[in-house]
């Protein structure tokens, strides 16, 4: 006897069996009809039930007819394994055996059935889940502290540049800014800036940078003499209205808006030569350049122009971006996204990878990315780094809490209209500028000198100290009577700024370089430091005995002390250098202090490496007022061994013990912990800092203040009258590209504590690990994980739904299939998963895999892979094991939770749907059940599908037919449950079992094909009507078409007994592997391998129905496969 190939699920040997729900329907078992040298099984036909017409039989009856499949022919006596385990039922099995079969059988057909293991996985994953949600909502959350700006806008629209310049001036509009009472003549007058806005951003995003630039420049640079020799002149702010274009889901808008901004650009520089419409001064040459300012994903339509055929060379050499992703793209949906970026980023790399400036495009260009940290939280802010894509010498990445004077975090809006944010910005923009110049900026290497200047703490080691390259410009002539010299080693401490009532200089001796190695000079006051301009009561210089030079200033300062350890009178002339231009500013300490960014005087700070003012002698502080004023000074020589502690522990110690030092009381000013451990993004810290008081009951001149910071990315923190606080970093995140050197992405945490000296206490450090602050990190790291996973988990339980129905004849329903897979295989599959990101880990770091690789990519050892973080959980750090289960586990529970979800939609619509046919047409049972899949005929189907395929291949996206297809399988879902209901037979649980599976697995690629059907629409209600090139491939939508029309027409998927069923475990499972391995970083591509499913499923459709196709002729070619026969039982 045969099986049938719909799949009814009548029991092979052709034993009675009924459905839970019906059991008073039993199926009659039909004699075997034996077949000779064939691998086919005899045909099988069933007595249809009471209410199904006769012209439904005959046609159930030729389909079967039809669909010669490869089967093992079996005897009546054979016995048949359910999908439990093995329960066995033959025609003389007992009737308690064939009970138990019966309720097997119900239990793998019916779809709300939850067991105790599944119902416990759901609650833990859900509680792991909502357990992340809330740390990343209320723990380790950074404070907000942006002042809130003001402007008055006007925008004048340009209309003029229409589509005689650009195809895409109907679409974009260009706008210029003025400020109202301040500039409001709309004719260019000064530098071009342009701004680029981000992801759904508006034109106006500028008003607050704009309207900085042009009070800035109207109060203060326009009054400076020196600043406007120097080419200092006002900024024309021009902007772009991109229709708040969403950029960040679609490649090829990113490269429309890269297009149209280089067109821009082309017509703004003409505004410039153009007398009628230009106020530029005569003497100053035509720009020829724009500043580019970008916000979000405009800052890489910033880079992306400079890789546009249409670009004009030279016309961009400054890049300013504001929490924009450059390391990669912030979400994987769109092929052409990820191909634009992959494109883009090779193009910056290779450029600077040229030896010789003449061969670079980019050498000229300056590029600074400016991150928001840890409030934003539209994009991590770790993809704002340019340690990938551009060397230390064109460009640098730095968070807005490390900027001076601005000292907070921001989320990703705020960084465009944060009042202590922009007036910092603007003030960089206009280091750089020089209107003296065709380019209006400075020459590169003084560029990007100038921003490190103004945006940097000025502690990181590639800050140029300016005092150092200067010459002497100051003559001091000390009397001897009237300084104090300072011994080696003796440390300054001023409680208070001139209590003598004169003027005083404190001359400190540098030590030699053998004596102090590694040692530094620092310096800490709440006083301003004079720059030469009398505005400061305290001065600093670096000194030298040597005659003036030439055209210096000669200052004779008169003291009354005398020195101890002078010989002779007189006095001693010093050639000096004011180091008033490498102050740092810190943010103010005291006890009455609560965040960086409280409105207070900042303290003044200047570090020194020894080795860098070697060639000095002395260091002369200037007490400049005669007049005792509050204010206080400490300055001091240190040497490594007593300021720097290295910390050498791990995660496991770190998360084991934690970390305490303590800092005795005879500890430098300013004291250093490096961690070179601590540097990743995942890990969030708690600081303790317990200090006792100062010894004999003294005041401190100052609170401790804290300072965490990593080297690259440039990110500082600050903690005011510090006792602790979070700490995190971003420095080592997933899926990041390593950086351009090679070398590590990060140096590790360093804390940097200063503390009043002269308190005489002890200070107690400790810092242990935050497991639950941890936890939220992993939201912004790894979100899209969330829309790979669980298609890995959907696979693999489609696979064991197939995998029964093509053994047993029953389609199991995914909640059972479920169940099956929990006990089995996906235990097994995120343990092998596990160990292969570990082995990964592992690998990238050996010189064996980079010598695979470089051969398999025909590059060299010496290369860097910046794709070795693209796979699984995208780290090389083995630590994060534990991710792989994690994850796996909360999937595994959103799936089981969707899965409900539809099955309660799908059964609410089911009974709207009965209904609303109750109420349209009054017929009998019969006639109801016949038209759930008869309402259309197969020339109406066939016209229909026509003109889907039609739009898609010339007006609509294939996206938008996938979500039509979605919505169309949901009917068909709903229409193959009412069938279940009239008639509970096996067949029809079998195909609402198969419609459902088929809908959960189209349901999770939809977060897939979302994003760019939004852009699309998004296009149509600004009447764009262009089509989208890319997304009218009907490859990638046909076979999800066919197999969702098969479905619709009720049509159950036939089984495949012969080795051919292989084929389809094999490509579930490679869907499944593919979504664990690369779904995060080609999420895209999940779309293709379904499509590719479906073409396979269909495929098995079309071969029940048409015997040239057919499955037992295609495994005749397969050894071991056509071939194959068995023989009957006795």
């Amino acid at each position: 006897m045969r099986r049938r190939p719909s799949g009814s699920g009548e029991d092979e040997d052709g034993s009675k069996s009924a459905t839970p729900s019906m059991p008073e329907k039993r199926e009659k078992s039909m004699e075997m009809t034996p077949t000779k040298d064939t691998s086919r099984a005899g045909k099988q036909s069933l007595k249809p039930p009471d209410h199904r017409t006769s012209r439904e039989s005959r046609r159930s009856t030729t389909q079967e007819q039809r669909a010669p499949w490869p089967q093992s022919v079996v005897s009546s006596a054979s016995v048949e394994k359910t999908s439990l385990g093995g329960q066995l039922q033959s025609k003389e099995a007992p009737d308690g055996a064939a009970e138990q079969h019966r309720h097997n059988r119900g239990r793998m057909l019916s779809p709300w059935r939850c067991s105790f293991l599944t119902l416990a996985t759901s609650a833990c994953s859900i509680l792991l889940l909502l357990a992340i949600v809330h740390s990343f909502l209320t723990r380790q959350l950074d404070p907000k502290g942006c002042a809130m700006s003001y402007m008055r806008p006007a925008f004048a629209h340009l209309s003029d540049f229409d589509t005689e310049h650009t195809r895409f001036a109907s679409k974009y509009s260009l706008y210029l800014y003025r400020e109202g009472g301040v500039d409001e003549d709309t004719r260019v007058k000064g530098v071009p800036v342009l701004f680029i806005p981000g992801n759904a951003g508006s034109y106006k995003q500028m008003r607050p940078i704009a309207a900085e630039a042009a009070h800035y420049f109207h109060d203060v640079l326009r009054e400076d003499s020196a600043a406007m020799v120097g080419g200092k002149r006002p900024l024309d702010f021009f902007t772009v209205d991109f229709n708040e274009e969403l950029t960040a889901f679609h490649g090829q808008t990113l490269l429309d808006q890269a297009d149209y901004l280089n067109e821009a650009i082309a017509y703004i520089l003409a505004l410039y030569h153009t007398p009628q419409r230009s106020l530029r001064d005569s003497g100053l040459p035509d720009p020829k350049s724009v500043i580019i300012l970008g916000h979000s994903m405009g800052g890489v339509v910033a880079r992306a122009m400079l890789r546009m055929p249409n670009f004009q060379e030279k016309s961009i050499n400054t890049i300013v971006t504001l929490s924009a992703p450059h390391a990669r793209p912030p979400v994987s949906f769109d092929a052409e996204m990820v191909a634009t970026y992959n494109d883009l980023n090779t193009f910056w790399r290779e450029s600077y990878s040229v030896a010789s400036s003449d061969g670079n495009p980019l050498a000229d260009v300056t590029l600074v990315s400016v991150a928001g940290g840890g409030l934003d939280t539209m994009i991590p802010s770790e993809y704002s780094s340019l340690t990938s894509l551009v060397p230390d010498t064109h460009g640098f990445t730095v968070f807005t809490s490390s900027i001076p004077n601005v000292w907070t975090g921001m989320d990703h809006l705020a960084i465009m209209w944060c009042d202590q944010f922009r007036k910092a910005l603007v003030r960089a923009i206009f280091d750089v500028v020089d209107a003296r110049r065709s380019s209006q900026t400075r020459v590169q290497p003084q560029r990007i000198a100038a921003l490190r200047r103004r945006l940097l703490t000025g502690m990181e080691s590639v800050v140029e100290k300016a005092a150092l390259e200067q010459e002497p410009t100051t003559f001091l002539s000390l009397e001897h009577s009237f300084t104090t010299m300072m011994s080696h080693g003796e440390r300054l401490s001023l409680r208070s700024i001139g209590s003598s009532g004169k003027t005083k200089a404190h001359v400190m001796p540098v030590p030699s370089q053998p004596a102090s190695e590694g040692g530094k000079f620092t310096l800490l006051t709440d006083q301003k430091l004079d720059a030469g301009d009398d505005d400061g009561s305290i001065a600093v210089f670096l000194c030298s005995v040597s005659p003036p030079p030439s055209g210096a200033s000669v200052l004779s300062y008169q003291m009354n002390i005398d020195i101890a350890s002078a010989s002779t009178s007189g006095s001693t002339r010093l050639a000096c250098k004011n180091a008033a231009v490498d102050v740092s500013l810190l943010p103010a300490s005291t006890n009455e202090s609560v965040n960086a960014f409280d409105q207070a005087q900042p303290f003044s700070y200047l570090q020194y490496e020894v080795s860098d003012i070697a060639d000095n002698q002395f260091i002369a502080v200037i007490e400049k007022t005669s007049e005792p004023a509050d204010g206080w000074l400490m300055a001091e020589f240190s040497t490594a061994k007593d300021s720097s502690i290295l910390v050498s522990r791990g995660h496991h110690q770190l998360i084991m013990s934690g970390l305490r030092r303590k800092l005795p009381f005879t500890r430098p000013m300013m004291m250093e912990l490096k961690i070179p451990e601590v540097h990743s993004t995942l890990f969030a810290y708690r600081l303790s800092i317990d200090r006792h008081p100062c010894e004999g009951g003294a005041s401190e001149s100052f609170a401790p203040l804290l300072r965490q910071y990593i080297q690259e990315p440039y990110e500082s923190k600050y903690f005011v009258n510090t006792r602790g606080g979070n700490i995190n970093v971003h420095g080592i995140s997933p899926y990041m590209p390593p950086p351009l050197s090679g070398g590590g992405a990060s140096e590790g945490l360093s804390l940097q504590l200063w503390t009043d000296p002269t308190c005489n206490s002890t200070v107690k450090v400790t810092l242990s690990v935050d497991m639950l602050g941890s936890a939220g990190k992993l939201v912004m790291r790894y979100r899209t994980v969330f829309a790979a996973f669980p298609v890995l988990v959907v696979a693999i339980v489609l696979r064991k739904q197939f995998k029964v129905y093509d053994t047993t004849g029953v389609f199991m329903s995914f909640s059972q299939s479920m169940d099956h897979c929990l006990r089995t295989s996906l235990p097994t599959i995120f343990t092998a998963l596990t160990f292969l990101c570990v082995a990964l880990s592992k690998a990238t770091r050996g010189p064996w895999s980079r010598h695979w690789l470089s051969a398999s990519t025909g590059t060299t050892d010496q290369s860097i892979d910046f794709t070795m973080n693209d796979l699984l959980l995208g780290t090389s750090d083995p630590f994060f094991w534990f991710l792989v289960p994690l994850f796996g586990l909360i999937s595994v529970g959103i799936c089981i939770v969707v899965n409900y979800v539809a099955l309660i939609l799908t059964n609410m619509l089911e009974i709207a749907y009965t209904r609303l046919r109750a109420c349209i047409s009054r017929t009998d049972d019969s006639r109801r059940l016949a038209s759930s899949f008869t309402n259309s005929t197969t020339q109406q189907r066939l016209y229909t599908t026509g003109v889907l395929l039609l739009l898609v291949a010339t007006v609509i996206p294939y996206q938008f037919a996938y979500l039509v297809l979605c919505l169309v399988q949901i009917a068909t879902c709903i229409r193959a449950l009412r069938t279940t209901r009239d008639a509970a037979s096996g067949q029809n649980y079998n195909l609402c079992n198969y419609t459902h599976a088929t809908l959960l697995l189209m349901l999770w690629i939809l977060p897939l094909n979302l994003p760019v059907l939004t852009v699309w629409m998004h296009n149509l209600s600004v009447h764009w009507l262009t089509s989208f090139s890319t997304h009218h491939n009907l490859l990638c939508i046909l076979p999800i078409i066919m197999l969702v029309e098969t479905q619709s027409m009720g049509n159950m998927v036939p089984r495949v007994t012969s080795r051919i069923r292989f084929l389809t475990n094999t490509l579930m499972f490679a869907l499944a592997l593919y979504a664990a391995i690369y779904g995060v970083t080609y999420a895209y591509r999940l779309h293709y391998l379904v499509n590719a499913l479906c073409a396979w499923l269909f495929f098995i459709h079309l071969s029940s129905s048409n015997g040239s196709l057919s499955l037992a002729r295609l495994s005749q070619h397969i050894p071991g496969v056509g071939s194959h026969t068995t023989k009957k039982r006795p």
